[in-house]
């Protein structure tokens, strides 16, 4: 029952890849620029151009062009890349650990934060301490990574010297870019935390339980904390599919070399099947994401089996 539930969920995604990979190859191509200009530079001679289009295939029509790339995906090929002649897939594994690395400690950041947060926030409604967290959440949903990155480094870097700027080779150099992005997944998962904690505490269960003289200790952290955990997971799952779209602002603010610098470089230089094969990556980590927080949902919560 398990496999075959894993089976469709994946099969009902596959349209949602190729719809992503369609649309990216398309608004690629309609974006101003030539990477062969990019390549010899507009002063070129117009034959030297016109036979390096040809070699890229460059000339064929749009159509034959991404049957062309449809067809290498399905073997496998994820083509090379128009700047360096480099592979795709190789390119990308390179970036791959550096962008694991920072998912993974933001990730955590948002956890540590977050729960806490949450949990304070719904014990003390409406009290000093849940506004004071919640001013936490809504900074955090409010100030974008573009902005809150430069911050830090003035302060932690420049003003303080504590930090390095950017790059990956100094000692604590993580540090940083994960405060920017941690900080922003944990406000929305404290609101969520804060919000379900407080309406799991005024379902009938509870209630009943309070009835039976079950002490409010063990209802906030035994029953309740069960009751949310379904949609707190459901959402740190989702979390995951953003980090690698919110890796591509920070990544870049912060000189990281991942996938989202990888992204950004080339897309700046039309390096049309390096983007093609990054934007893939990140809509199949997204999938992968919906399709864990699908098979939580199930092992949280069993009437959903049942449904299924």
């Amino acid at each position: 029952m398990l496999a075959r539930l894993i089976l469709f969920r994946i099969l009902e995604s596959l349209p949602t890849v190729l719809g992503v990979v369609t649309l990216v190859f398309l608004l690629l191509h309609l974006v101003p620029g030539d990477p062969v200009d990019a390549l010899l530079g507009e002063t070129a001679l117009a034959a030297d151009k016109e036979a390096l289009r040809a070699s890229m295939h460059l000339d064929e029509p749009l159509y034959a062009q991404y049957i062309d790339y449809i067809s290498g995906l399905t073997q496998g090929d994820w083509g090379k890349s128009i700047i360096s002649q480099r592979d795709i897939w190789t390119m990308i594994t390179e970036r791959l650990p550096a962008t694991a690395q920072l998912a993974v400690t933001s990730l955590l950041l948002a956890i540590i934060l977050a729960l806490p947060l949450g949990m304070i926030a719904a014990r003390f409604q409406n009290k000093p301490q849940d506004k004071l967290a919640m001013t936490f959440s809504l900074l955090g949903v409010s100030i974008p990574n573009f902005w809150l990155g430069p911050m830090l480094m003035l302060v932690f870097s420049v003003f303080l010297g504590w930090l390095p700027v950017s790059g990956m080779d100094a000692s604590g150099s993580i540090i940083l870019p994960t405060i920017a992005m941690g900080t922003a997944l944990a406000a929305v998962l404290s609101r969520m935390a804060r919000a379900s904690w407080l309406e799991s505490m005024q379902s009938d269960a509870i209630r009943t339980a309070r009835a039976m003289g079950v002490s409010e200790t063990t209802l906030w952290w035994k029953h309740s904390a069960r009751m949310t955990a379904i949609p707190v997971v459901t959402m740190f799952a989702l979390q995951m599919g953003a980090v690698l779209g919110g890796a591509v602002i920070t990544e870049t603010v912060f000189d990281w070399p991942g996938l989202g610098l990888l992204t950004i470089e080339a897309i700046q230089s039309r390096d049309y099947p390096l983007v093609q094969g990054c934007v893939l990556i990140i809509a199949l980590f997204y999938v992968l994401a919906n399709l864990l927080a699908d098979l939580l949902n199930l092992w949280l919560d069993p009437r959903q089996r049942k449904q299924s």
